[in-house]
């Protein structure tokens, strides 16, 4: 299975958009898929409150297990991390519009009334398995740059 099949059938499997990204390619980064689908965990829904895009966070999450700064005085690998990350959201802002969950469903998501809509017009089970896909696909033009 490629990232794209992984993520879109753990989200499928009713793990958080975030989570599903984040799994799909956690393995082959050194993290198990255990630890990736329990990081990940409450990053979906834009952290529950229709903020920033839980498959945007999984691909982020990603993109620091690949190339984070994580040693004191290491301005490159810091820009580095800048760089796809801002890469990353530009890339994903343009195809989809927004990064923003609310933004793409056209929704709030932080209330019971937004909810009821995502949940009336399918945007969890049509909508959403596409930002799973866009991430990653994004995700892994980035990795393989």
């Amino acid at each position: 299975m490629n990232h794209v099949e992984t993520a879109v059938n753990l989200f499928k499997s009713k793990f958080h958009c975030s989570q599903a990204v984040f799994a799909a390619f956690s393995e082959e980064l050194g993290l198990s898929q255990e630890q990736a689908l329990k990081i990940g965990s409450c990053f979906g829904s834009g952290m529950r409150k229709g903020e920033v895009c839980g498959a945007c966070t999984g691909a982020l999450m990603v993109l620091g297990l690949k190339y984070g700064h994580y040693k004191v005085g290491d301005i490159e690998s810091k820009l580095k991390v800048d760089e796809v990350t801002d890469k990353f959201l530009d890339t994903f802002k343009l195809e989809n519009e927004s990064y923003l969950c609310n933004d793409l469903l056209k929704c709030d998501i932080s209330t019971k009334e937004g909810i009821d809509y995502a949940l009336e017009n399918n945007l969890f089970t049509e909508f959403c398995p596409k930002m799973v896909e866009s991430a990653v696909i994004i995700t892994e033009n980035i990795l393989n740059e």
